[in-house]
């Protein structure tokens, strides 16, 4: 009797340290942290970038040059990076269907010049063109919280928020803006996500309103490390297209959290596009033979103009908010995402991830100085305290 029990003991004993090492194996299993895209990650992202660049006209042969607008006479639109590229296009398409226009730029006196242009261009064929120039420089976060503060001191409606200012300097060595931080994740990612949240007072007034990112097909090949945002800790090397994917797929995951966040009474959708392949200034910065290549395949490359019609038609078609609400309902885990066809898509494999998008949104938040309740508070019609700005 002794013996059997002891047997049982000891048998029970052998397997709960069988179960207690199967536990542990597993959630080292699960814990164990992702340092890069896998192999067929990485191929099945190259070749998305491809495809669109051969096949883009094709997939976009539906679509008018330029885009038919529908009324846009009653709207609000701030339009970052509007100098130059398809953001130019943008604002001066908008502007011409009636909209009024806010150009948020770093070189101010460009975006006069430019508007004078277009004033005198559009003379006789309308009412004056409704645009304005604020400054914003999302090298410096100082200067995206005081562009919002001036902002919403207006108290008027915002209704379409287009974050369209991004940088892509390849070949050029790894740089840092004055807050510490690598230019590609700042510009990209970094200053637009403080400029989305600091602006959801006018948004929510502005309801129904959008957040539209102009994003791109190369966030397919990107990968972000939450604890190496800067590419500074030597596990990867870094390249200035390394950079640029990273800090692409950076802001679609915290495009997908906050729209989530959002309650639908705020009435604010939160989208990403493509706008294609397009032959922008970003082309300055690509080696020689990578411009020459831009000339020899215009055909298969969009002008900025043929680029632009993603984003105008995420920021003006009215089935827009009925499309993300929809998305919203069905617990989707990504935000919208409309291709440079306009017709929705899907993000990458990676951008689907829950886990590494609410990192992504912590640590963005950590970055940008903002409290993790923020986005809450702000739509409540709080304050919110960022260690960036004139209390700085």
């Amino acid at each position: 009797m002794e013996t059997s029990e002891m047997e049982t003991t000891s048998s029970s004993s052998s397997n709960s340290k069988e179960d207690i090492k199967e536990e542990l194996k597993k959630k080292t299993t699960q814990t164990k942290k992702k340092e890069a895209l896998g192999w067929m990650e990485w191929l099945r992202g190259w070749f998305y970038v491809v495809y669109e660049m051969l096949f883009q006209r094709i997939t976009a042969s539906h679509l008018h040059n330029p885009m038919p607008l529908p009324p846009v006479n009653d709207l609000t639109i701030i339009v970052t990076g509007s100098t130059s590229g398809i953001g130019r296009e943008i604002a001066r398409q908008l502007a011409e269907a009636g909209a009024h226009v806010v150009m948020a730029v770093r070189n101010t006196k460009a975006a006069q010049e430019l508007i004078q242009k277009w004033q005198t261009e559009w003379s006789g064929l309308g009412l004056p063109l409704n645009i304005e120039v604020m400054e914003l420089d999302l090298l410096s976060l100082d200067s995206v919280v005081r562009f919002a503060e001036a902002w919403n001191s207006r108290s008027g409606p915002l209704h379409v928020l287009i974050n369209n200012a991004g940088i892509f300097s390849i070949g050029e060595p790894q740089k840092f803006s004055k807050d510490g931080y690598e230019e590609h994740m700042q510009v990209n990612h970094l200053g637009p996500a403080l400029l989305s949240i600091l602006l959801l007072p006018s948004l929510v007034r502005g309801s129904p309103s959008r957040i539209v990112n102009v994003n791109s097909v190369m966030h397919y090949v990107g990968f972000v490390d939450t604890e190496d945002m800067n590419v500074v800790s030597g596990k990867r090397k870094f390249s200035s297209l390394l950079g640029y994917t990273s800090s692409k797929l950076a802001q679609v995951m915290f495009s997908s959290v906050l729209f989530r966040r959002l309650p639908a009474e705020a009435g604010v959708s939160v989208l990403c596009v493509s706008p294609g392949i397009v032959h922008t200034n970003v082309a300055r910065d690509l080696p020689k033979i990578v411009q020459a290549a831009y000339h020899l395949i215009p055909y298969f490359i969009f002008s900025p103009q043929e680029g632009s019609r993603s984003t105008l038609f995420a920021a003006t078609d009215p089935q827009v908010p009925e499309y993300c609400e929809l998305l919203k309902s069905d617990d989707w885990p990504v935000c919208a995402f409309i291709s440079h066809d306009c017709r929705p898509t899907n993000p990458s494999e990676e951008a689907h991830s829950i886990e590494t998008s609410h990192k992504v949104w912590e640590k963005t938040l950590e970055l940008i100085g903002l409290p993790p309740d923020a986005v809450e508070r702000l739509i409540e019609g709080e304050d919110v305290e960022c260690k960036y700005g004139a209390n700085h």
